[in-house]
């Protein structure tokens, strides 16, 4: 994936949308290899179980379910994530949780861009184990 990882310092430099642009992609990824190791299914069921986990009112809920485990650092740029201006809110979200949910994609995407893959991974199983209702359903 990452072969080459920036210091947190350099991480740091970019913006909290642009952390949340990468970190999109990251956790995207992420909920598509997870569903696909669930079961061999349709694609369509696949895309609608994706949907699922990718909301903003998932992610939101994530936000809450990770922060307790972040570190003091970590916990700095999910904030930063959440209040990062110039969100476009789209109709099915309100604007509390498309905050949360583009923290969420900014921590993913910071920890991608530093090269921390296991933290992610950790992560992403947090969310994931607090969601047995969700994916129960796919």
């Amino acid at each position: 994936m990452n072969n080459t990882s920036l210091t947190e310092r350099e991480a740091n430099i970019y913006s909290p949308l642009s952390l949340a642009f990468l970190g999109d992609s990251v956790y995207d990824t992420l909920v598509r290899e997870y569903l696909l190791k669930q079961a061999n299914m349709p694609v369509s069921k696949l895309h609608s179980a994706k949907i699922k986990l990718v909301c903003a009112e998932f992610q939101s809920d994530a936000y809450d379910t990770i922060s307790e485990h972040l570190s003091e650092h970590e916990l700095a740029v999910l904030k930063r994530g959440r209040n990062a201006t110039g969100n476009t809110v789209p109709k099915h979200a309100d604007a509390a949780q498309y905050r949360r949910a583009t923290a969420v994609e900014c921590l993913f995407g910071y920890l991608y861009l530093t090269g921390r893959q296991d933290r992610i991974s950790e992560l992403f199983e947090i969310i994931i184990n607090q969601s047995e209702n969700v994916t129960q359903s796919v």
